[in-house]
């Protein structure tokens, strides 16, 4: 096995090209915190981006920054909170949910969080990654150094490039630099949690919380036995219906007290203590990382439906779920079998949306499919952009279908679901 270790862009260029010669299909990964998400990979050889490292410019006062792909996304979250900013779409940490060691405790990279596209409990509110990406620079499958955008926010013209590649993982292109739009962190968080809701009561209290101007900017629901899975002070087992109100200290002082009064028929009323570790634990998955590997989905839907199709899936399989309300996401941890057929007809049932399997053991990965299937017109256009960006197929083969040179058009799931 060959594994490529580059530290420049032309590096990658040249590591591309000899697989282009060779004719040898090749892994792109960071610190391999997602490793475990898609199709198992049958290659011999590996472009390695962790020495890609360091953040190249870096601007507060224009809310932009720059950094090579494998920069851990620690490292810039650290020198954002140093001045008062962050990264507002919150990218998950899968390290915990696929118990994976990543070097050094770091988790991801900021490649990986733009390749993959997995965005937090902010994203009804800020948007997804995609959102953020201003500027890419990559190598394509024909050793072709490419950029797209730039840094400022209105810079496209033409194709915007940046967007195609985020969410594609990484089998379009490799990714060697990116630019992303930072924004100012909150000066107070408040998060407020209703205890001992129904999961129907649940997504009633927080569609009116929702709807007022109180401006909540994370809403989910942990059902019974899930809010001792997460950090923070929860005070018991109980159902807990959390709500999180950001903003200046006076303004969500204001807010927290709208939603008391909005609320004060739906339950007993408490605010968490630690809530900012509670909110990362609802990111990342925490309640389900058991260190085993049973199934776990990721499925986006309408919040509104999520529930309901939950139950009706309990009715034909045994599964356990909770609810990022805000980033409108259901996570479910199955307690055999992956069950996509019935999850997928069922969510077709209430509403549509789009499933990922985020964790299985890797005979289940190679089973079935992992994400959402694509109906033909838009798999038929996924392959034609497969053929310009890669067209011997050699950038992670197989990850998102069973294909070798399989179409991999970012899926729609992060940024058109209700």
């Amino acid at each position: 096995m060959t594994t490529f270790l580059p530290f420049t862009a032309q590096d990658v260029a040249t590591a591309v090209q000899w697989a282009i010669s060779e004719n040898a299909p090749i892994e792109i990964v960071g610190h391999g915190s997602k490793r475990g998400v898609g199709r198992p990979l049958q290659c011999e050889h590996a472009i390695d981006l962790s020495a890609m490292s360091g953040v190249t410019l870096y601007e507060p006062e224009e809310l932009v920054l720059s950094a090579k792909a494998g920069t851990p996304v620690a490292d810039i979250e650290r020198l954002l909170a140093q001045n008062g900013q962050q990264l507002a779409f919150e990218p998950m940490d899968c390290s915990r949910l696929l118990n994976h060691d990543t070097r050094g405790g770091k988790g991801g990279t900021i490649g990986g969080a733009i390749a993959a596209n997995l965005s937090g409990p902010r994203r009804l509110t800020a948007g997804a990654a995609r959102d953020h990406v201003l500027g890419i620079t990559a190598v394509s499958g024909r050793g072709e150094t490419f950029k797209s955008g730039g840094r400022v926010v209105k810079n496209v013209t033409g194709y915007d490039l940046s967007k195609l590649m985020t969410g594609s993982w990484g089998t379009l292109g490799v990714l060697t630099d990116v630019t992303i739009k930072v924004l100012p962190a909150a000066e107070t968080e408040t998060t407020l949690a209703i205890r001992g809701l129904s999961d129907d009561l649940a997504a009633a209290a927080m569609a009116l919380a929702m709807g007022s101007s109180a401006e909540v900017s994370g809403a989910a629901h942990l059902p019974y036995g899930f809010a001792e899975r997460v950090a923070g002070d929860m005070r018991g087992n109980d159902p807990a219906t959390l709500l999180r109100v950001e903003g200046f200290g006076p303004s969500v002082a204001s807010r927290v007290g709208l939603l008391k009064t909005l609320l004060a028929n739906a339950g007993p009323i408490e605010e968490v203590s630690g809530s900012r570790a509670t909110w990362r634990d609802i990111r990342d998955c925490a309640p389900f990382a058991d260190g085993s590997d049973r199934p776990v989905w990721r499925v986006s839907m309408a919040p509104s439906q999520a529930h309901q199709m939950v139950l009706a899936l309990r009715m034909e399989t045994g599964a356990d779920a909770f609810y990022d309300w805000q980033g409108g996401l259901v996570w479910l941890r199955m307690e055999a079998d992956p069950e996509d057929q019935a999850l997928r007809r069922l969510m077709r049932q209430f509403g549509g949306g789009h499933a990922t399997l985020m964790r299985a053991a890797p005979a289940w990965r190679a089973a079935v499919p992992v994400f959402e299937p694509e109906p033909a017109p838009l798999a038929a256009l996924s392959a034609r952009v497969k053929a310009e960006f890669d067209p011997k197929g050699l950038f992670n083969p197989g990850r998102m279908s069973a294909a070798a040179n399989s179409a991999t058009v970012p899926p729609a799931t992060e940024e058109t679901a209700p």
